[in-house]
This record gives C-alpha cells, structure tokens and sequence, in this order.
C-alpha cells in the first residue's frame, strides 16, 4: 500500500472539497492515484447526498447572471454547509450556471410543492378544458389532467428541468454532481429572475 503523505491528502483536498478524513481513505483505497480517488470521492458523495439530506446549510453564496445586453437578470441563493466549500470553485460555477441556466429557462419555483397555488389551479383548469374540448371521456379526464401536470412540472420547475448545457441530465442530477463533489449538503435556496418590460 502507498505511503500516504499530508501533500496528498492536502492535494485531493483542494481538488476534491471533502473532508481530510475522506480524503484519506479515498487516497488508501486507491493506493495513492490521485484520479482514482477523486473518483472514489465522486461515487461515496453520490450515496452520502441521501444521508446528508437532514444537515443545515448556513453558508453558501450569492450569484448573479446578466443577459441580452441588460434585458434579462438573475440572481439565485445557493446554500452548503460549511464556508470551505462555499468557495469552491465547483460550488460556485454551479451556481453561475444555475443563474444562466434560469435565465434561460424562467421556472416557475424551484420545486413542485413551491408552484404557487393559483398557478396549479389555472394549469389543472386548462388542462381539463383542453381534455373535454378534445371529447375524452369524463373518467379519463384526471388521468390526463395529471399526466400533463407531470410535464408542466418537469417544464416549470427547476430541479426537474433538463440542463441547458447538458439536456442529457436533469438539474437534480448536476446538483447530486456537485454534493458528490464537495460531499456536503447543498440546497437551492432561492431566485428571482427580472426582465425588462415584464411583470
């Protein structure tokens, strides 16, 4: 097995954002390969983000994202919980990325429970309308309503979305990305989005 030094673990540490002691057994378990054992981390933060799911987040940071000359901007809160990871640099381009990420795409709230009621109501009701409009049968209807409510969701709410830079992966899965990397929990607090001309 590799001698493991403090340079090491110092190293990993700054490439990876996990504690000290992870880092040490990442870089022991993989015989002191650097890579190996960023990816070691990767794969041990991906099932530890279910476990830190209960841990408070008091720190975090800031970012903002300015578009078409001034016309569109957004701000959005990201949370983790140590002041270590918040300045990161995976931390923070992640949450440079989710400012663009809504601009480009304006959800509605980060998640399903947060969609405001009315906005549920005025959906569910031009859903059911569409439905009968298109004579589906009168017990088919909540059926349909959910299966399209679904898809607003998947539309309109952030951690649902697909990635504008990877529409491969969901915004969840970028994030999940991210604890794996820092192996903390982080939480989309918060954003607005302006632009210019609209209410």
């Amino acid at each position: 097995m590799a001698d493991i030094s403090a340079a090491m673990v110092k190293a990993l540490r700054e490439k990876s954002g996990a504690g000290i002691m992870d880092c040490k057994e990442a870089l022991a378990s993989c015989d002191g390969d650097m890579e190996k054992a960023v990816d070691f981390l990767r794969k041990k933060g991906l099932a530890t983000a279910a476990k830190r799911a209960g841990r408070a987040t008091s720190e975090g940071t800031i970012q903002s994202y300015i578009h078409l000359g001034g016309k569109i901007g957004v701000m959005v809160e990201v949370d983790c919980e140590t002041d270590f990871v918040a300045k990161t640099d995976d931390f923070v381009e992640f949450a440079k990325n989710l400012a663009m990420h809504i601009a480009a795409t304006n959800p509605v709230a980060i998640v399903p429970e947060d969609v405001p009621e009315e906005i549920l109501n005025r959906e569910k009701e031009i859903y059911k309308a569409q439905a009968l409009e298109m004579g589906k049968p009168e017990k088919m209807i909540d059926k349909i309503v959910d299966g399209k409510l679904n898809k607003f969701f998947k539309d309109s709410c952030l951690l649902n979305q697909p990635y504008v830079k990877d529409p491969d992966k969901t915004i969840t899965d970028y994030l999940n990305e991210v604890i794996a990397k820092t192996g903390e929990k982080i939480t989309v607090k918060r954003f607005a989005r302006f632009q210019v001309g609209a209410e």
